[in-house]
């Protein structure tokens, strides 16, 4: 009996060795005919069987077959569970790990280290700290919480949730310390924005005698990067250099300190570091690229991007994205189109990513049509697809379809996340839909999965602020269960502006003064209130303030697209060849639109104490009406077609009423895209109902 079993055992044996070859390969074809082999042996119900091919489907990506063999097996174990588990949060769905993982709990059954490990990732992955503390419970419980595995994985739970404090508790509690650990609380505070804790960090990491990993040092380099810490970015360079550290050969490294100099503004040395790299990877190339294009040298990057074509680098998706960011930004509508056309031929262009970079590049150069066409044509959509359309169509002025959309993705069980939540209401205040925003903030805060964070409040202050109900966007900011910021100040004092409450905006004014001092932005605001109040002493007293300490707002700049060159204009700018064609257009426009509609400059919108003259000039040199000034020159206003200009602050109220007086006296629809949302101005009207 001994000797007729033993062949067929060592053919299960086989079998699992096959199935974990397809895992570690992916190798669907070839799992799918182990698994039947497995069926005609009589392996059907077979528990490490059926375990090896949950986990060959989950790592092959076919979750439904993998969730099947799991439902099907009459006998399961804790590798069972956690292997579906694992499954799901490598495919994208740490919902369901988490799901699975209080089901496995319920039917009394015992989880192991990779099962809390496991659980505490999906945790961070879905910023839930409250189910994750609870998970913590059942470890202190079990006496998991002591396991090395399981309390790296706490810790970096509670860093990927923000809070930091925690995840130093449980560091300070681990009996055993290694490098996981101290690499985890350094992405913690790096992750966390507290870059200066994350030096400190790495000096005791080292004081400790800890030795520096691939990792340690990516991190560091981040840091550094986002502090724009260039000397202490430097000095760790110099390290490498001089203790022999092969930086050069190692791909993720050398990124960092591309990525580090170009954060810090010195491209002579990112492009060095570049230069002496041997075996230059997609990541190098695209942190240089990126850097090139931040820096508004576009032609550079573009360049380098044809160099890693003829590289015979194989562009991944992250590259491709990259790239579609960068002219979404800039709204570079040409080039955005040839690179479509470029993702179309290569093999990560496939990927849902570069789908999602590209519908989001038409929406931002205001090609809603076209947008809407590729979302639609896409094979599979996940949750940034359909934020991505929602953030569009809220940009637009066209809340309702964003609504529409909002509720399409739940009927195709797509759960909406953070992120999606703050399109739509923001969709909801750009369309001032007050009761559907208010109803969605409802909704939000009843959710499980995902919490209100400081932004969808913002989204309820300007919602509320619309509506003219400025005490109680005042209240909810001061009741919230969060730590008011600057930008939900900010929202307050614009609401203040517009309805033209000077007792409440001097108020809001002081907290933002109080919060951030150093920012320019919050001056310009205050200032502004007051001048549109008349109260010139109290706006030069602000803006003296300002200038007593050396701050400056970013200058105002708008472009425009021609023939596929793009021409860039500046508050004030006679720098331009055709500038003396542009501004007798601009005259003439003005000629017409008083005769005709009995225009007149918002002078108000000057904000400066000086005679009406000089404010008229002023006005008439803003940098969006110089663009638009170009573009009239190149093609008249007697023909129907579109003119899409970009600038990267707010629109001001004198050139809005400006554009929409000339909507109606030309032929042109006039679409601009500035730091807040999309403007459609058409036959005398605005698509934001003169509300932005």
């Amino acid at each position: 009996m001994i000797r007729l079993l033993f062949p067929i055992w060592s053919g299960r044996q086989r079998l699992a060795n096959l199935l974990r070859y397809c895992s570690k390969n992916s190798l669907l074809d070839q799992g799918v005919q182990v698994h039947a082999a497995s069926l005609r042996m009589g392996f059907g119900f077979d528990l490490m069987l059926s375990n090896d091919l949950i986990e060959m489907y989950s790592k092959c990506g076919v979750m439904d077959t993998a969730s099947l063999v799991f439902d099907r097996m009459t006998e399961r174990n804790v590798v069972s569970w956690t292997a579906l588990m694992c499954g799901h949060l490598q495919n994208g769905n740490a919902r369901a790990t988490l799901s699975l993982f209080f089901q496995m709990v319920f039917s009394c059954l015992k989880p192991n280290e990779y099962t809390f490990s496991t659980n505490f990732k999906a945790c961070g992955i879905l910023n839930v700290p409250e189910i994750g503390m609870k998970i913590h419970g059942m470890c202190v419980l079990t006496g998991f919480e002591t396991v090395p595995v399981v309390g790296n994985s706490i810790v970096d739970m509670y860093s990927k949730c923000g809070r930091i404090n925690e995840a130093v508790m449980m560091f300070n509690v681990l009996p055993v310390k290694n490098l996981i650990s101290w690499n985890t609380m350094l992405a913690g505070y790096t992750l966390a924005g507290q870059g200066e804790k994350a030096l400190l960090w790495f000096h005791r990491m080292l004081e400790n005698g800890e030795i520096p990993d691939e990792y340690t040092l990516t991190t560091v380099l981040k840091a550094c990067s986002r502090l724009g810490k260039i000397r202490e970015g430097s000095m760790i360079h110099g390290f490498f250099i001089t203790s022999g550290f092969p930086c050069s050969g190692k791909a993720a490294i050398a990124g960092s300190l591309i990525d580090l100099y170009v954060k810090c503004g010195n491209l002579a040395e990112a492009r060095r570091v570049f230069n002496q790299i041997g075996q230059k990877n997609v990541i190098s190339w695209s942190a240089l690229i990126l850097g090139y294009a931040q820096e508004g040298n576009l032609a550079e990057a573009i360049e380098l991007f044809k160099q890693l074509q003829n590289n015979s680098k194989q562009v991944d998706g992250f590259v491709l994205s990259s790239m579609m960011g960068v002219f979404a930004d800039f709204a570079l509508v040409e080039q955005g189109k040839q690179m479509h056309a470029y993702a179309v031929k290569v093999p990560s262009g496939s990927e849902i990513s570069v789908s999602n970079s590209i519908v989001d590049m038409y929406l931002k150069c205001g090609l809603l049509d076209e947008a809407e066409r590729l979302f639609n044509e896409m094979p599979a959509r996940n949750v940034v697809s359909w934020t991505v359309m929602i953030t569009g169509y809220g940009k637009h002025g066209i809340g309702k379809e964003a609504i529409r959309l909002f509720n399409q993705m739940q009927s195709d069980n797509i759960k909406p996340d953070g992120v999606t939540y703050l399109a739509t209401l923001s969709a909801c205040s750009h369309s001032g839909l007050i009761k559907e925003g208010e109803e969605y903030f409802s909704q939000l805060c009843r959710n499980r999965w995902v919490k209100p964070g400081i932004e969808h409040y913002a989204c309820m202050v300007d919602l509320l602020g619309r509506d003219g109900r400025l005490k109680e966007a005042k209240y909810l900011i001061e009741n919230m269960p969060l730590k008011p910021n600057v930008g939900i100040w900010q929202t307050l004092l614009s609401a203040c502006r517009v309805h033209g409450n000077l007792q409440l905006g001097k108020e809001v004014g002081q907290n933002l003064l109080t919060l951030d001092g150093e920012n320019p932005v919050n001056y310009v605001m205050i200032s502004n209130i007051y001048a549109e109040a008349g109260y010139w002493k109290e706006y030069e007293q602000v803006r003296e303030m300002a200038k007593a300490k050396g701050l400056r707002k970013e200058a105002g700049r708008s472009w425009v697209e021609i023939d596929k060159v793009v021409h860039f204009f500046y508050g004030g700018d006679d720098t331009h060849p055709m500038i003396d064609k542009v501004h007798q257009v601009l005259k003439e426009m003005e000629r017409r639109m008083k005769e005709e509609m009995g225009y007149v400059h918002g002078v108000k919108f000057a904000l400066r104490d000086i005679d009406e003259e000089s404010k008229v000039e002023s006005l008439r040199v803003h940098s969006e009406k110089l663009a638009i000034g170009l573009a009239l020159c190149h093609g008249g206003w007697d023909e129907a077609r579109v003119i899409r200009v970009f600038k990267n602050l707010r629109i001001c109220g004198d050139c809005h009423d400006f554009i929409k007086c000339l909507s109606k006296i030309v032929k042109v629809v006039f679409v601009v895209r500035d730091a807040n949302r999309f403007h459609q101005f058409k036959d005398g009207l605005c698509s934001c109902r003169d509300y932005w």
